[in-house]
């Protein structure tokens, strides 16, 4: 279960991606554009402000994120990114932040600028970073004597959930398609108590949160708490550096 606001904690360093990857679409006057894992659409609204003209047109998986969106004003729909299929007139694609969910999403992007008008844009934004402290220190601990029992049926991202810009790269050119590959690591300045704790609770820890009763999550954070702060140690001015490594490809079919 995806907590909207939890999702929202840090929701300004979350969003310099989404606007670095929408910047490089070239769309003028695309006539529907659609965000396929909209959240709580926080961000969606800016490309409503963008393209006042165009349908938009948003989903998530996740009837929590989609009844956030709805208080926004946006008719979301609730959907499995995978059940997509895109209408004859989209001409722009978003997809920030999801496909490191989805398995063997290499078929997916195929399929999706196989289906699309000629000129549309496919922008997708994945994290980079699951080989980071933050993700290997939670699947080692998910994985002791302690927790591997409990934990047993949790799937937690590996470094194979995405791939690298290159290899996005040839895909979609493979694919026939123009494309914008690149990758950025933001060192985002976090504040406040277990602030990498509370930075990763929103996202890489979603699946341990879901399959926790309270009490164990609870113990949970308080044993990953401590090796989060050896790792991302706290400056004397209080801020704490995370890198927050990204992968982002446009395609342009």
């Amino acid at each position: 279960m995806w907590d909207p606001d939890k999702y929202l904690d840090y929701a300004d360093l979350r969003a310099r991606p989404f606007y670095d990857l929408i910047s490089r679409i070239g769309a003028s006057a695309p006539r529907r554009v659609v965000d396929l894992g909209c959240g709580p659409g926080n961000l969606t609204v800016s490309l409503r402000e963008r393209w006042p003209s165009a349908v938009l047109e948003c989903s998530d998986s996740s009837p929590e994120m989609v009844t956030a969106a709805r208080a926004r004003g946006l008719d979301a729909s609730l959907l499995d990114v995978r059940d997509w299929e895109p209408a004859p007139d989209t001409d722009v694609v978003v997809s920030n932040a999801v496909l490191q969910w989805v398995p063997d999403h290499a078929a997916l992007l195929r399929r999706w600028v196989s289906a699309l008008p000629s000129g549309a844009y496919v922008a997708v934004q994945v994290p980079g970073n699951f080989n980071a402290p933050s993700h290997a220190l939670t699947r080692q601990l998910a994985a002791s004597p302690a927790w591997s029992s409990r934990l047993a049926e949790v799937v937690l991202r590996e470094d194979d959930a995405v791939s690298s810009p290159l290899e996005y790269a040839n895909l979609l050119a493979d694919a026939g398609c123009g494309v914008d590959a690149w990758e950025t690591t933001y060192v985002q300045p976090l504040r406040g108590p277990s602030p990498v704790l509370e930075w990763i609770a929103g996202t890489a820890l979603r699946p341990i949160r879901a399959a926790l009763p309270d009490a164990e999550w609870e113990q949970f954070r308080a044993e990953l708490a401590p090796l989060l702060a050896t790792a991302y140690p706290t400056r004397p001015d209080g801020t704490t550096w995370f890198e927050f490594r990204r992968v982002f490809f446009v395609a342009t079919v």
